[in-house]
C-alpha cells in the first residue's frame, strides 16, 4: 500500500511538472524516495522551513545533463547543492560546460546558514562561472563577510565586482540589482502579505524570464520580477494562478532593440540567440 501511494504521489508531482513544461533528464527512481519540504508560516507572513532533498541530492554530471546543458541560455545552480557532498563535483563540471558552451550560470545562495557553511566554495563558483547571483540581505552580507549593521545595497555593490549581474532582495524594502558597476533600486510591488514562502524564488523567476525575453533595461527587468514576487507573497501557495502568468507575460515586451549593451553583453546576443530555454540543477 505504501508503494502505491508513493508511485501515486509521484506520477501526480511528474505530470503536473510536464504540464508546466519542465522537463526531467532522468527516468524514476523505484528505490528512491520523493523530497519533502515542511513549511511552517505564521501570521505575519514570515515562515521558517525544513528540507528532506531524498532522490533530488543525487546529481551526476552525465552525457544527458551536458547535452542540455548545451542546448539552454541558462543553467541555474541552487546553492543547497553544496549540502550534500557527492554533487559538488558534478557542479563544477556542470558550470565548467556551460562556461564552454557560452551558457549563462546562475547561482543562488538559497539559505544564510547553507553560505555560512559553505562561503568558500560559493565564492569559487561565483568568481569562476558565475553571470547572475541571486541572495537576499542576509545571504548577500555572509558571502560578502559584512556585518549586521552593512545595508545591502553595500552587499550589493561588492558581490557586482565579481558576479556581472546581482540580485540582491530586502523583503519589503525592495532589491537591488547590479549590472557591471551600476545599481539600481527597485521599489517592491504592493501586495497584503499572506505567505513569503517562494518569494525569492518567484523574483528569480522574473528576472530570468525577463532576461530572456528581451526586456530592455534593468529596471524593467527588476520591476517585473517585483510583481512576480508580491503575487506570490499575496496568496497560500507558491505557484502563479494561470491568469497572473498569462497576463505577466503579455506584459513583457518581446526583444527590442532597445536593449541595453551591457545586457547584450552578457546574454551573447551581439552573435547569436540560442534556443529560449532554462537548465536547472
Amino acid at each position: 500500500m505504501q508503494v502505491l501511494m508513493a508511485l501515486f504521489v509521484v506520477c501526480l508531482c511528474r505530470t503536473k511538472l510536464l504540464r508546466a513544461n519542465v522537463h526531467f533528464l532522468s527516468q524514476p527512481v523505484v528505490e528512491g524516495t520523493t523530497g519533502t519540504v515542511i513549511v511552517l508560516t505564521t501570521p505575519d507572513a514570515q515562515r521558517t522551513m525544513l528540507s528532506y532533498q531524498g532522490m533530488s541530492s543525487i546529481v551526476n554530471f552525465d552525457t544527458v545533463l551536458a547535452s542540455a546543458i548545451a542546448k539552454s541560455r541558462v543553467l541555474v545552480v541552487e546553492g543547497y547543492l553544496w549540502e550534500i557532498s557527492q554533487t559538488i563535483d558534478a557542479i563544477a563540471q556542470a558550470c565548467e560546460a556551460a562556461c564552454q558552451q557560452g551558457v549563462l550560470v546562475a547561482l543562488t545562495a538559497s539559505d544564510v546558514s547553507c553560505v555560512t557553511r559553505h562561503r568558500q566554495q560559493f565564492l569559487d563558483v561565483m568568481c569562476k562561472s558565475t553571470d547572475i547571483l541571486f541572495a537576499n540581505a542576509d545571504e548577500a552580507r555572509a558571502l560578502c563577510g559584512f556585518g549586521e549593521n552593512s545595508t545591502p545595497e553595500q552587499a550589493a555593490k561588492h558581490l557586482n565586482q565579481f558576479c556581472p549581474l546581482v540580485s540582491v532582495t530586502d523583503g519589503a524594502r525592495g532589491s537591488y540589482i547590479g549590472l557591471r558597476g551600476e545599481l539600481v533600486f527597485i521599489p517592491p510591488a504592493p501586495c497584503v502579505p499572506v505567505d513569503t514562502c517562494g518569494a525569492g524564488d518567484a523574483y528569480a523567476a522574473g528576472v530570468l524570464y525577463g532576461l530572456l525575453r528581451g526586456i530592455p533595461d534593468v529596471k524593467g527587468m527588476g520591476d517585473l520580477a517585483a510583481r512576480v514576487a508580491a503575487i506570490v507573497v499575496g496568496q497560500q501557495g507558491t505557484r502563479l494562478k494561470e491568469e497572473a502568468a498569462v497576463e505577466l507575460a503579455e506584459s513583457v515586451n518581446s526583444l527590442s532593440d532597445l536593449l541595453d549593451t551591457r545586457l547584450m553583453e552578457l546574454m551573447g546576443m551581439k552573435d547569436q540567440v540560442q534556443p529560449k530555454k532554462i537548465s536547472s540543477v
